[in-house]
């Protein structure tokens, strides 16, 4: 079996699993290598982190297993969430075909888990996230990652640029369904084009060099 049990995440609210009236949305950015996740809950226009983090698996082990891997943590959450909706970055073409067929595989199985809970699948690609995050569609990982601190009001993210990249995903579906986040003002001049210089002098300690 893969090492699929060293996980680097966070959790900051708690789900109670009774009838709410809130959106919860799970975002994955699958991977046979590493598979980031992230659960939001929205509120009207109130997006509150729940809980992020990244699954790696073994390298070398059988492909199949990291696929089975995949399917199960996938139902785990769910189960544990119970997500009105499941966001997932679409597969971006690239020159490693064996990689794309990979990376398809590993994107099959965590929206088959979410087709047999009934849960709706959404598919956004890469650029489509960063352009509503950041307000910019070629904008870094750091850029995305310190746009969705002052989103999600939290202090720190998982280490992980999965867990990011899956957290992106999820915002991106709830900004999609029509609903923006209280963005603060600072993080407001970052996302209308030009302010992003001003953004990284006022946070310094959000942004990687």
């Amino acid at each position: 079996m893969p090492n699929d049990r060293e996980v680097h995440g966070l959790k900051t609210a708690k789900n109670s699993g009774v009838a709410r009236p809130e959106r919860i949305i799970l975002g994955i950015d699958p991977g046979t290598t590493v598979m980031g996740y992230g659960v939001i809950r929205a509120e009207g226009p109130r997006i509150t982190l729940v809980e992020a983090g990244s699954i790696r698996f073994s390298a070398g082990e059988d492909h199949t297993l990291k696929l089975r891997a995949i399917h199960r943590h996938t139902t785990e959450l769910i189960e544990r969430h119970l997500p009105d909706d499941l966001a997932i970055e679409a597969q971006f073409f690239g020159k490693n075909v064996q990689s794309m067929l990979k990376l398809g595989r590993a994107q099959g199985v965590a929206i088959a888990a979410a087709i047999q809970r009934e849960v709706a699948v959404r598919e956004y690609a890469p650029t489509r996230i960063k352009q509503s995050i950041t307000g910019h569609g070629g904008a870094s990982k750091e850029q995305v990652a310190a746009m969705l601190l002052s989103i999600l009001g939290v202090a720190q993210l998982p280490p992980s640029t999965d867990a990011t990249d899956a957290l992106a995903v999820a915002v991106c579906h709830q900004f999609n369904l029509g609903h923006a986040a209280p963005v603060p003002a600072q993080a407001r001049g970052a996302r209308s084009g030009g302010g992003w210089a001003q953004f990284v002098r006022n946070n310094p300690g959000r942004v990687k060099p």
